[in-house]
């Protein structure tokens, strides 16, 4: 999300409601799950985009996304829709958890997203997931709240795996996958400083040309291409509210200087630092 909350950002978990996700970020209903994993609980119909496609999700699914997607809510205000947030790292603690994470539930090369039934409405959202997370995150033994929320996580990625294609779920692709996880946790350490795709080949003992054959099967989109949205997003998210100079956030994100970055957000934004800067209120 662009303004993560405090919770995530500490425990790599979260649930909220979509419509106070939106309001704690200016009202704007764009999103990027950057490294994050996300299930939705979809009660009423709703209307998203991912990646720029459209997609309808009638009430009663839940919809998983997986980490760097785009997100736009078209209908979500007013309506009772969780987000169920969390990292790798939170949920990742045994191989079985690897392969629910690996799977087409979150990455799939023929959708953006995975759609599937939720025995839950609203009232089981408040009673079994709600207020039952609020009553262990009251206990003093934060262990046992997050065994909780891993237990709440799971339980929902066991009933999607009821609708998955198993025949049409290749060893290739857990491989494919698990490699391109590996890439994304790799680009969050170093993309301050490296920003050319062979320095994270090297890091994966692969050449850059397989790396970018998998972020295209996992992601649709190139190795390339991926470093230039995880650079670009930060630029603009340092620019908006940070409250250094444009000469000090250049140095931090690893610019030569102030000129060749303000070249980059411009190229790949669209949009000059000092514009995006004033819009923001920081001039």
């Amino acid at each position: 999300m662009h303004q993560v909350s405090d919770e995530l950002k500490e425990n790599g978990f979260s649930i909220n409601l979509v419509s106070d996700i939106i309001k704690r970020n200016n009202f704007s209903r764009k999103f990027n799950t950057l490294e994050y994993f996300a299930i939705y609980l979809v009660a009423e119909d709703l209307n998203i985009t991912v990646e720029h496609k459209p997609y309808h999700i009638p009430g009663g699914n839940s919809v998983f996304i997986g980490p760097q997607k785009k997100v736009e809510f078209g209908n979500a205000l007013g309506k009772e829709i969780y987000a169920i947030v969390f990292s790798k790292e939170f949920f990742d603690k045994t191989s079985k958890d690897s392969i629910y994470l690996n799977s087409n539930i979150f990455f799939n090369s023929k959708s953006h997203i995975f759609i599937a039934p939720y025995f839950g409405n609203n009232e089981y959202n408040k009673i079994i997931l709600i207020e039952r997370l609020k009553r262990f995150s009251l206990i003093d033994e934060e262990s046992i709240y997050f065994s909780a929320a891993h237990n709440a996580i799971e339980s929902l990625i066991l009933d999607a795996h009821l609708h998955i294609d198993h025949k049409n779920d290749p060893k290739e692709h857990l491989e494919s996958v698990s490699l391109v996880n590996r890439f994304t946790v790799i680009l969050q350490r170093d993309y301050k400083t490296e920003k050319k795709v062979s320095h994270y080949a090297d890091q994966l003992r692969v050449s850059s040309r397989k790396l970018t054959d998998m972020t295209e099967f996992v992601y649709g989109k190139s190795a390339k291409q991926m470093i230039i949205e995880k650079v670009t997003f930060e630029c603009e998210k340092a620019i908006k509210f940070s409250s250094k100079t444009l000469s000090e956030i250049a140095f931090d994100l690893g610019f030569k200087d102030e000129g060749n970055f303000s070249n980059f957000v411009k190229k790949h934004s669209g949009k000059k630092p000092s514009d995006m800067r004033e819009i923001a209120g920081k001039i």
